[in-house]
């Protein structure tokens, strides 16, 4: 009897693994969070000649059910420079990042990352800009 016993618990645990006596609920649906959704999330400005500023809107979209709120936008160096939609970004709304990339102290390839900190359930996000600087227009 004892063995039928052990047999039936090692028969049960190996198919039982996909039994669950607890009923699963699926709280995605009640939970509020911000996600923030970018239409582009590279850009590349091409050839630039050095000391020409450029610039780029990075639109994005609050795909969550909470409010998205940009806490901070960072950038790797001072020749880049971001301004972005301040107050909070009600769901299903959009927004704005400008980047403003200044190539006068800059030659050759230039990749830049910019950061952004928010409440958005995905973290910190990160946009990326480049570009080919040239020598200046004479």
């Amino acid at each position: 009897m004892m063995r039928h016993g052990i047999l039936i618990l090692i028969i049960f645990f190996a198919s039982g693994s996909r039994i669950s006596f607890a009923q699963k609920s699926d709280t995605t649906d009640t939970l509020s969070y911000a996600r923030i959704a970018f239409e582009v999330s590279d850009h590349n400005f091409g050839d630039v000649n050095q000391g020409r500023k450029v610039t780029y809107d990075f639109k994005f979209r609050n795909s969550g059910t909470f409010p998205l709120i940009l806490q901070n936008v960072l950038t790797t160096c001072g020749c880049t420079v971001p301004d972005w939609t301040k107050e909070p970004i009600a769901p299903n709304e959009e927004g704005i990042i400008h980047v403003i990339f200044d190539s006068s102290s800059r030659i050759g390839r230039q990749n830049k990352v910019i950061t952004i900190r928010s409440n958005s359930d995905t973290g910190d996000y990160r946009l990326r800009i480049s570009a080919m600087v040239l020598p200046p227009e004479r």
